[in-house]
């Protein structure tokens, strides 16, 4: 069938248009297509320039140090003793406080610069002069300590008068008579001659002192001193005493083995007395003072 050129031009006219809109339909899925993947890229992109997150780290679980040994069970045992070296069930020394200047905690203070509380004369109350923390001999009698001591460790500080006025014994001389019986010389032994075994820190009558450590007069001094007490039995003497000194600082005796109680001209000898007795101070007229005097009980048995 043969067309007219009206509908050829028609037909013609409708293709044109169909293809048109075909065009016109891919061009829009394409710029759908475009705006899909500029987002994904502009997604992309903005990842990219954020710092990556770190990963938060696991919690290492550190294992616990072991504490330090406080001693051992299973170390050799020490020779003819019941505890090991370095044993951990040894029973351990207790703590004593040590202020700087003044005595431990566990002394016996018996002067402290205040009073003579602690001491007597012949039962009754000491009556040496107390003046700007010192007791100062003044011949009213020896002093004697109410407590009672055996074993122990006795501190004192002592200064002769500073004008000198004798000689030999009668200068600066008083005692540290432990228990009452067993004598450390005090004396002013500077530039002063006297028999060597009343000297200056010497078992009164038995043993000098090792070197001559007095002060000039009037100086203070100090008496460091170990004492073990004799023991006896049944009357009888089983073990000596012994004596350790030191004289401002110095070592005067290493636990010397003493003779006797003291005496006067004679030969010491022991008579059985208690296992406590009193400290004294000896008064042998001369104005001797003392200070810081304070004492630890021992056992050395």
């Amino acid at each position: 069938m043969r067309l007219s050129k009206q509908a050829k031009q028609l037909v013609l006219s409708l293709i044109v248009f169909g293809w048109i809109v075909a065009a016109v339909a891919d061009a829009q899925a394409c710029r759908r297509c475009r705006r899909r993947l500029f987002r994904r890229r502009g997604k992309a992109a903005v990842t990219a320039t954020e710092p990556a997150k770190k990963a938060s780290p696991k919690k290492e679980t550190k294992a616990k140090a072991p504490a330090p040994a406080t001693g051992y069970t299973d170390s050799p045992f020490l020779p003819g003793g019941k505890w090991r070296v370095h044993d951990d069930n040894r029973p351990r020394p207790k703590a004593v406080a040590t202020p700087p200047g003044k005595a431990p905690g566990d002394a016996v203070v018996l002067f402290d610069g205040k009073d003579l509380s602690q001491w007597t004369i012949g039962g009754k109350p000491a009556k040496w002069k107390v003046e700007s923390g010192t007791m100062e001999v003044n011949k009213t009698g020896s002093i004697t300590s109410k407590d009672k001591f055996g074993d122990c460790q006795i501190h004192l500080e002592w200064a002769s008068p500073s004008v000198v006025k004798s000689a030999s014994q009668g200068r600066g001389n008083s005692g540290v008579m432990i228990m009452g019986l067993y004598e450390v010389q005090v004396l002013d032994s500077y530039k002063n001659k006297s028999y060597a075994d009343g000297q200056a820190a010497a078992i009164y009558g038995q043993f000098p002192p090792a070197v001559n450590a007095t002060r000039k007069p009037g100086a203070w001094q100090s008496y460091d001193i170990i004492f073990e007490a004799p023991r006896f039995k049944d009357g009888k003497l089983v073990k000596a005493a012994y004596l350790t000194v030191f004289h401002n600082g110095v070592l005067m005796h290493h636990r010397k083995k003493l003779i006797g109680q003291v005496k006067h001209k004679f030969v010491a000898t022991y008579q059985p007395h208690a296992a406590e007795l009193p400290l004294t101070l000896q008064d042998h007229g001369n104005p001797v003072r003392f200070r810081n005097v304070w004492v630890r009980k021992l056992k050395f048995d």
